[in-house]
């Protein structure tokens, strides 16, 4: 019963984490904005109401953890009270709850320290991820896909919707680069610590003679500038070109050119779509993407912006990796920033990327120099 006794020595209180989290505050301001919302003409106001209905959400994630945590805490005082008038042994039924109880809140505190980093300004805005295939032949065209798939995965266990806007698929196998959009609560947030070069080092399934290969991609990750956010783009920097879907998109893919790239000729930036149905809804989703892109380069410019929307760009290839994939000889995945690392390397390609990104954001945190002392 060392756990329990050292928890007796040293109880955990629901107003000494609420100190932790300044969750007062975040409930003074909720209902102040809540009461907001209730207002004649609010919604009158676009842009405004959609900045006040971000907040909300992300207020609400914070408050809300906070009361699932202390709900959990009082529950396991009450335990704790019944059992500690009773000699309990270690591996007993009852032992056993109390543990599982413990973790359980364990999580939760977990779960509402990284709700408490997800503050950033663009946090719970859509993500525009794109994956590259770099340096390894069709083995990283292969991994490009692996992370795809991983990163999908993921989004669905934690209720987020993935949306493939292009790709460009290898001759042999997997994709030259994908370009999706990750939507849902707190998506850039989570998203943007996956930004950075990848390196798999496997026994290729395309070399005949089974060696050892390393392959590398790249995950870029901007946020979805809002859509009433105001950017000009002077139409006469745009060139557009059409062409023929080529990826998923049902009937209508292969027979018409409805498939729409944008390029921003003063900046060389190139986006495209060719998911959606019409030429026209391809051109508004396109435009989304560069208004995005438009803005992430004007962060960039100034350098205290940079690290916090996309990070430090570096070629694909050795060296420059955020995270190793090693599958052979051993079965490791390593978070080189982070130290975070794992042996279950299918979990985690399976999609089980949690403890990752929660390594990650707290990593960030102290990049930025307000890491709690």
């Amino acid at each position: 019963m060392k756990s329990a006794r050292n928890w007796q020595r040293t109880p955990i209180s629901s107003q000494k984490c609420g100190g932790i989290f300044d969750v007062d505050s975040r409930r003074t301001r909720l209902a102040e904005l809540s009461a907001r919302r209730e207002e004649p003409g609010f919604w009158d106001d676009h842009k405004s109401s959609a900045e006040v209905s971000q907040e909300i959400s992300s207020l609400s994630g914070v408050v809300d953890a906070f009361d699932d945590a202390t709900q959990s805490l009082e529950d396991l005082n009450g335990l704790w009270e019944i059992y500690q008038e009773e000699a309990i042994e270690e591996g007993s039924a009852e032992y056993q709850e109390l543990v599982e109880e413990l973790r359980g809140l364990t999580r939760k505190l977990d779960r509402l320290e990284i709700e408490s980093l997800l503050d950033g300004e663009y946090d719970n805005q859509p993500a525009i991820v794109t994956i590259q295939a770099g340096a390894g032949g069709v083995d990283s065209a292969d991994f490009a896909e692996i992370l795809f798939r991983m990163y999908s995965m993921w989004a669905r266990a934690e209720r987020l919707e993935i949306d493939v806007l292009d790709e460009r698929r290898a001759e042999e196998a997997g994709v030259q680069m994908i370009n999706f959009r990750v939507s849902g609560r707190h998506a850039f947030g989570y998203m943007k610590v996956e930004n950075g070069v990848h390196r798999l080092v496997r026994i290729s399934p395309f070399d005949n003679a089974h060696k050892r290969h390393t392959s590398f991609a790249n995950v870029g990750v901007i946020p979805e500038i809002p859509a009433n956010l105001e950017v000009e783009i002077n139409e006469d920097d745009i060139r557009m070109d059409v062409f023929r879907s080529s990826g998923a998109g049902g009937q209508h893919v292969n027979k018409t050119n409805s498939a729409v790239r944008l390029t921003h000729v003063p900046t060389g930036i190139v986006v495209s779509c060719q998911n959606q149905r019409s030429q026209h809804q391809n051109r508004d989703v396109a435009m989304l993407q560069l208004k995005s892109k438009l803005v992430a380069l004007m962060l960039e410019l100034h350098k205290e912006r940079v690290e916090d929307l996309r990070g430090v760009q570096a070629d694909i290839a050795w060296g420059n990796q955020i995270r190793n994939y090693v599958l052979h000889p051993y079965q490791m995945i390593k978070d080189l920033r982070t130290g975070m690392e794992t042996s279950n390397t299918q979990k985690t390609l399976d999609g089980d990327l949690s403890e990752f990104i929660w390594a990650g954001l707290r990593w960030m945190r102290k990049q930025r120099g307000d890491a709690p002392g």
